[in-house]
Formats: C-alpha cells, structure tokens, sequence
C-alpha cells in the first residue's frame, strides 16, 4: 500500500482522536492535542461523507464542550483550521471557539491564569546593564535601504554605511533583541552601540573581526580588511 505524506498525516489524527476518544470514555478530561485531534478527525470524516464548508463549520463547535475538557483549554483553542477534501477540491475548515460552554460550565470557570499565560514582574526590564556604550552617526551612502539588527556586529555593516567603525568595534545597537534599526538612502541617523556580552567573540558575518572583540586587540587588522573592502568609514 503506498500512502501520500496527506494520507499519512490523516492516519496520525486518526490514531490521536481514537487514543482521545478512549480517554474520554473512562471518563478522563481531555487535553488540548487530545480535544484537537478529535474535532479535526471528526470534520475530516464529516468531508468525507459529504457535508458543505458550511455544515462543518457549525459542527465544529458542537462536538466537544467545556465539559469534556481540562481547566484552561478552551482558552489554548480559540479557533482551529481544518484542510479538508471535498467532492470539489480541497477547502479550508476554519472554526472559532470550538469549546463551547457545556451544561456544567459554571464548575468549569475559566481559571485567573491559564496554561502558558505570560505573568511581567513589577519595574522595567534594564537592556544589557552596566555595559559600555557609545553613540555615534552613521549615514547611508547607497540607493537602498540599510537595515540592521538587534545583534548584528555594528562595525561590519553594510559597506555603504558610513561612521566611525573603529568606535562600534565589538558593539551592537541598543536596542531590544529581534528589533532592527532602518537607514533609508541618504539618511543620517543616530544610534547608540552597547558591547557584546560574554566573550564578544564574533564569527561570519562580513568576516572582518573573526574572534574576540573584546580586548580590542584584533581591531588594526579588522580595519585594514575593511579599507581593502571598501567599508566606509574604515
């Protein structure tokens, strides 16, 4: 029998939802793959015997409550996508709140905290606290837009960006981890730098620093390789 990976994938929801259905009739509240798996096995099947886009989507909401679940589940699933086969080609199933209140819902109050809520301390969180930091001016001499991330070792920029590489040696923007900073062309901006933590070992890249630029020991030879470059500001 040779089996496409789709078909593959539908014989593993199958396995989950009978795995979930057996819980369920011992009486065991279901978890948020188990309470998954059972609705998407039931709107695949229900493809299968023909029903619309429409019926299913209604249905979808209609085969588990918050009665047949654990605490803070219904929150983890406030909506569920289904990829389903229908006699014109495959459509997509998409249902919101999929756990509805069940006859019980009163004993099953949605808990103050849920599974994976995100609980900030009090106070502001300090960006790289007590590391050295510099500010300077940095202009894009290019035709294009420069963008720079979080981490990226500032003294190896883009070539067409020009400030003072020697003071960015072994820094980065001060700027939360993911952000970047943009220079549109002809734009003059000013950022500030903080050192790299650790180490400040540096690799890859444009290959300028290719070790520690912590010491400052190996930023003569980094200059000369970005002159040769033709980085600005080298």
């Amino acid at each position: 029998m040779l089996l496409t990976p789709t078909e593959l994938e539908r014989l593993t929801i199958f396995n989950a939802a009978e795995l979930a259905r057996r819980r369920r009739a011992r009486g065991l509240k279901l978890n948020c793959p188990e309470a998954i798996a059972i609705i998407v096995d039931d709107i695949l099947e229900g493809a299968r015997d023909g029903r619309t886009v429409a019926e299913l989507i209604g249905f979808g909401s209609q085969i588990l409550t918050s009665d047949d679940v654990l605490p803070g589940v219904a929150a983890l699933m406030p909506m569920i996508q289904v990829e389903a086969s229908f006699p014109d080609g495959t459509k997509l199933v998409t249902v919101h709140d999929p756990i509805r209140p069940g006859p019980d819902a009163a004993k099953h109050a949605v808990p103050d905290r849920v599974p994976g809520e995100i609980i900030p301390a009090d106070g502001r969180i300090e960006l790289s606290p007590g590391r050295r930091r510099a500010t300077l001016r940095a202009l894009n001499t290019g035709d294009r837009p420069i963008q720079v991330g979080s981490h990226f070792h500032f003294f190896e920029v883009n070539r067409a960006l020009e400030f003072d590489r020697a003071l960015a040696w072994g820094m980065h923007l001060d700027i939360a981890a993911g952000t970047a900073v943009r220079f549109e062309p002809g734009e003059d901006k000013e950022v500030t730098l903080v050192a790299f933590g650790g180490s400040g070992e540096v690799f890859g890249l444009n290959r300028l620093a290719e070790g520690s630029t912590a010491d400052g020991a190996g930023l003569p030879d980094a200059l000369i390789r970005a002159r040769a470059a033709g980085f600005r500001g080298a």
